[in-house]
């Protein structure tokens, strides 16, 4: 037998083999059928790969949605932090002005009413000169009216500035001249008041007209 022959017996021989083993695995099932599950089988591994890379991407996308999430949250939360802060400051800035208010209600009455008072003084000033009996009984009526008066006033609040004496401050004086001062330890200091100033609950209300020494 030529060698040719001995490798076609043998392949013979293979083939027989092979289809042999292929019977035995086959043996119940058709063997286009094996192959559309093998090919179902590959399909389904695709869907399942297509079905991860989609949550892994939706996955990605939530983290996104996430942090954009909390960025607007923070930017908000500041937002009403400003607001808040602000709407304090409104409540302080109300407040107090609702307090000046109490304090100098009836602001404009008191005012009207101060030349009422320096009237009073000047008269107190010339009564000094009066030598008459029954004037000076009639002062002292005169005296317990504006006492009465005085007082009601002071019970608002009202306070007159002290003035002769002290150091000139444009912050509270008007200077309506100056002259000399009597001694060097007035210069630039109040002399004489003309019109006295009044504090309404320590605030100015009018302020003193004096004569300042230079």
């Amino acid at each position: 037998m030529s060698k040719k022959n001995i490798e076609v017996k043998i392949q013979e021989m293979a083939e027989k083999e092979a289809k042999k083993i292929v019977d035995q695995v086959f043996a119940d099932s058709d063997v286009e059928e094996v192959l559309e599950d093998m090919e179902d089988g590959d399909a389904a591994m695709e869907a399942e790969t297509e079905k991860t890379d989609k949550e892994s991407a939706e996955g990605l996308n939530v983290e996104q949605k996430m942090a954009q999430a909390q960025e607007e949250t923070a930017q908000w939360k500041d937002k009403f932090m400003r607001l808040a802060a602000e709407f304090e400051n409104y409540k302080r800035r109300t407040s107090r002005e609702r307090v000046d208010m109490i304090k100098t209600a009836g602001k404009d009455v008191i005012v009207n009413m101060l030349p009422v008072l320096d009237d009073f003084d000047r008269a107190f000033k010339a009564s000094d000169k009066v030598t008459d009996e029954s004037a000076k009984e009639a002062l002292k009526g005169f005296e317990l009216i504006y006492n009465k008066f005085k007082s009601t006033l002071d019970q608002k609040g009202l306070e007159v500035m002290e003035c002769e004496g002290k150091e000139f401050d444009p912050e509270y004086h008007e200077a309506l001249t100056e002259i000399p001062a009597p001694s060097p330890d007035l210069q630039g200091k109040i002399i004489d008041v003309l019109e006295k100033g009044y504090y309404l609950n320590d605030k100015i209300i009018r302020y003193a007209k004096v004569v300042v020494g230079k």
